[in-house]
């Protein structure tokens, strides 16, 4: 969604998102300038690290119910009008009225339990999928996603952006669990 997001705010078109059952996905979109490619690609690793950090500060502000409906309402939006493939319908689907649910119940316990279920498998995801960025740039560069749409605009090498993405998304984890040992266990 963070490529989509940035796409729209560069005039750009985003004609589909696919989401698959091994937690990969890819955004097909299209723009006008070279350039834009850079903080599109940018976006991806960076926005899922900066969304795990943004659950953890609600957290810490006792804001899980709201979390839980920005997060159902991009589970809804990300369906309506990007995800075209059967797996991520079904994903946004199910997660978007299993979110809902919970909140619609409303009994604190779940919600807060839910919610950082969604929080840490959040930034579980955001720190591996930079770290596998990463490997796959020193291995195999060729076939690094962001990293290598990255070396193709900026020629600037793959190895350099995935460490980038790594090291961004080990701070913002860091940050995080800061977030969530400040609020304590309550």
């Amino acid at each position: 969604m963070c490529h989509a997001l940035v796409t729209l705010l560069l005039s750009g078109d985003v004609r589909y998102i696919h989401l698959y059952s091994d937690q990969s996905g890819l955004t097909y979109s299209a723009y006008a300038g070279h350039w834009k490619s850079i903080p599109i690609s940018l976006a991806g690793y960076f926005g899922s690290a900066l969304f795990a950090l943004l659950l953890f500060f609600l957290h810490s502000r006792r804001r899980e119910r709201e979390g839980l409906v920005a997060i159902a309402t991009i589970a809804v939006l990300g369906l309506a009008l990007f995800v075209r493939n059967g797996f991520g319908a079904a994903w946004c689907a199910g997660f978007a009225v299993l979110t809902i649910l919970i909140v619609v119940l409303s009994r604190p316990g779940l919600i807060k339990g839910y919610y950082l279920l969604i929080a840490f498998i959040c930034l579980v995801e955001s720190v591996i999928s930079a770290l596998v960025i990463l490997s796959m740039s020193f291995y195999n560069p060729a076939a690094a996603g962001d990293a290598t749409n990255l070396d193709t605009a900026t020629y600037i090498p793959a190895l350099f952006w995935g460490l980038l993405f790594a090291v961004f998304s080990l701070v913002c984890a860091r940050s995080s669990i800061k977030l969530f040992y400040k609020r304590g266990f309550d």
